[in-house]
């Protein structure tokens, strides 16, 4: 099955090396080179994933992420960014994008990561939506099918992959994760020195889940080893 692929970037050597290579991954794409013409193309195709750079002109990659995210039905979106923009990283993350990759990257890290988001949207259509799993903990509940989560009756607001991090701690509580596995588990790929994405997004989502952050309660460290979900 050929993947088509909407790639955002402004710089054409970059776009034309992601192109390239994406072809021997069968992955059809078109390029824009600003954010207006990003938004324009994705209304015009299916796509299955958009690369998406956050330094566009017209509008920025932040824009178009959140404009993406309020259509109809799931795209992934996979971030470019620069080392230093660590603020718009957690943005971008906090409206929707599903990974991030710094530049310079590796052309076989970034092939990893395209095809480790296609192995998921693949996965999630498989799942039978029809029926509905709800598991519970104490005062917050997870639906699978609708993928919700809530605390005391109130929605909570989570991206897809803080989403996924979730799960998978529900679905395996007391069992201690390194965060190399969590990368190879839940992001699909294991990476040397890519730890940090997992620290970040255990952060946000203990903000977003714990009553204290500081001090919690679900999802625990296990010191010098990784992460486990409580079991009660």
């Amino acid at each position: 099955m050929t993947h088509k692929l909407l790639i955002v970037e402004d710089n054409a050597d970059i776009a034309s090396l992601i192109q390239l290579h994406a072809k021997d991954i069968d992955c059809e794409s078109d390029i824009a080179c600003d954010g207006r013409q990003a938004l324009e193309m994705f209304k015009q195709k299916d796509y299955q994933l958009v690369i998406l750079d956050l330094m566009l002109p017209e509008v920025d990659g932040l824009e178009v992420c959140r404009q993406i995210r309020t259509t109809a039905g799931y795209v992934p979106i996979l971030m470019l960014t620069s080392k230093s923009s660590e603020l718009d990283r957690v943005l971008g993350l906090e409206l929707g994008a599903d990974d991030y990759i710094t530049k310079p990257f590796s052309i076989p890290e970034l092939m990893a990561r395209i095809k480790a988001q296609f192995r998921r949207t693949k996965a999630l259509k498989t799942e039978d939506v029809t029926q509905t799993t709800t598991i519970s903990f104490a005062n917050f509940s997870i639906d699978t099918a609708k993928r919700q989560v809530a605390i005391d009756a109130r929605e909570i607001e989570l991206t897809a992959k803080e989403f996924d991090l979730l799960l998978h701690f529900a679905t395996n509580p007391g069992l201690v994760y390194t965060r190399m596995q969590l990368l190879e588990q839940v992001w699909g790929y294991q990476y040397e020195g890519y730890e940090h994405t997992v620290n970040s997004h255990i952060n946000r989502l203990r903000a977003k889940i714990e009553k204290d952050p500081a001090k919690p309660i679900y999802i625990l460290t296990v010191w010098g080893v990784g992460y486990r979900f409580c079991e009660s």
